[in-house]
């Protein structure tokens, strides 16, 4: 793809919008906005990690939580609604498709014990931290 000078002199002025341009030539996807999606918040604490993810219009059955040590994975999609034959789009703005999240966390968890609700629009993800991964208190002995 042969690109014009503006182009090449935008890559320097907006690098965010060039790591889009990569990921879209790469996956054939473009991400929505050019930033990830679903949008997740991640909260920790000493006993567990609390993600929030947006999947408003997504069925929780459309949706597969995966978890393998400290790592988080959200898979799912959502179904673009297809004009009628007499229908034409005169606005397109909601995201339709697959999506993949994965997420690092800062700690091992204990996978059986995870749980996840939605409620409007909101899946929440409770993560036990990992009995073996939290701190112990070392007790000094003196000589």
């Amino acid at each position: 793809m042969l690109l014009s000078e503006y182009e090449r002199i935008g890559r320097f002025l907006d690098p965010w919008r060039e790591f889009e341009r990569l990921n879209r030539a790469l996956t054939g996807v473009a991400s929505p906005s050019g930033r990830d999606f679903p949008p997740i918040n991640l909260w920790t604490g000493p006993e567990s990690s609390i993600v929030t993810v947006e999947i408003p219009g997504i069925e929780p059955e459309a949706v597969d939580i995966q978890v393998v040590g400290s790592t988080l994975t959200i898979k799912g999609g959502r179904a673009a609604r297809e004009p009628k034959e007499t229908e034409a789009y005169h606005r397109r703005e909601r995201w339709a498709g697959q999506f993949v999240r994965t997420v690092q966390l800062p700690y091992d968890v204990e996978a059986e014990k995870v749980e996840a609700r939605v409620s409007k629009g909101v899946l929440t993800i409770t993560l036990p931290r990992a009995e073996a991964d939290k701190p112990k208190k070392i007790t000094i002995k003196t000589v």
